[in-house]
């Protein structure tokens, strides 16, 4: 490249000589810019979700290509964010994608020292007998004067941030299923 065209080819030069005197367009685009496409314009499809870090309920527009998720952004359609996402939100597609995001179930036995992987029916197995025997152990039908309890205070809920309005609802109805009365979220301490 001569140094005419490297002249030329300078955006301030480009754009006092062309038609984008303002600047917003093709004067100030680079070769290598001009060549870039979006990752969502390539996607195979697009699937509304919602952001799963507040109890806000952003819209999300997941972009998917080859079963992969390729970009995730507020979706505009979405009448609480209307296309915006928090720093958090918009790094969602990280909490997707990232190599290090664990996919299955580690436990670790009482006074163990390593994690062993389980299956995820074992585990939910596990959970659900655990839950049985507390409940049937410490149930509280009635006081000492006689008064109705119907409750247990061998089980309490302590839900987070990342847990939406319908899995707090959700949770409430379970636990209060079960008999438990310390139902309480990190969104409202």
């Amino acid at each position: 490249m001569g140094a005419r065209q490297w002249f030329l080819g300078w955006p301030v030069v480009r754009q006092a000589t062309g038609p984008d005197k303002l600047g917003r367009g093709a004067a100030v685009q680079s070769q290598r810019s001009a060549a870039l496409t979006p990752r969502t314009s390539t996607a195979d499809k697009v699937v509304k979700s919602v952001c799963p870090y507040c109890a806000v309920g952003c819209g999300q527009q997941v972009f998917v290509k080859d079963g992969e998720v390729t970009q995730i952004e507020g979706d505009p359609n979405s009448p609480i964010s209307r296309g915006r996402l928090c720093p958090k939100g918009s790094a969602s597609k990280q909490l997707v994608t990232s190599p290090s995001r664990i996919s299955e179930v580690l436990y670790r036995r009482p006074h163990g020292t390593d994690w062993e992987r389980l299956p995820l029916d074992k585990a939910m197995d596990m959970i659900a007998d655990r839950v049985i025997k507390t409940r049937r152990e410490v149930w509280q039908d009635t006081n000492d004067d006689g008064c109705t309890l119907r409750r247990t205070m061998g089980i309490a809920s302590l839900g987070g941030a990342t847990l939406d309005n319908e899995e707090n609802y959700l949770m409430k109805k379970l636990y209060t299923a079960l008999g438990a009365v310390q139902i309480e979220n990190q969104a409202r301490i």
